[in-house]
């Protein structure tokens, strides 16, 4: 059974770029605009791991990934930061809420693939 990635994102470029290259790669892709979306497709659709952007109308990642953290639902789903914001704060911020990585965009197609595939095998 192929692995359920969620995608919360509001470029829809980085959305069906990411997306097409997990599907490649035999993974199930799931999307949502924006953290409220997002959050609610988490309770939705259970995915194994969730790629999630910062800087997004209506709830922003870190609100998003402070959410999903503190529900027992939810709270166990490991969740990449994938974001154009480069600065240490932010990488330091994510990882103390719960991220289980941080990856800047403009990304690596193999060094994304690679780390979902350690953190879901």
């Amino acid at each position: 059974m192929s692995k359920k990635i969620l995608i919360i994102d509001d470029n829809p470029d980085v959305v069906k770029v990411v997306g097409v290259r997990l599907k490649m790669n035999g993974y199930e892709v799931i999307t949502a605009a924006d953290g409220m979306e997002g959050f609610e497709k988490v309770k939705q659709e259970n995915p194994d791991l969730i790629l999630l952007d910062i800087n997004m109308p209506n709830m922003d990642g870190f609100e998003t990934l402070t959410k999903l953290k503190e529900d027992t639902q939810t709270a166990s789903i490991p969740i990449i930061m994938l974001t154009a914001q480069q600065q240490i704060d932010d990488l330091n911020k994510a990882s103390n809420l719960g991220a289980v990585d941080y990856i800047v965009k403009p990304f690596n197609n193999r060094t994304l693939l690679e780390k979902i595939y350690k953190i879901l095998k």
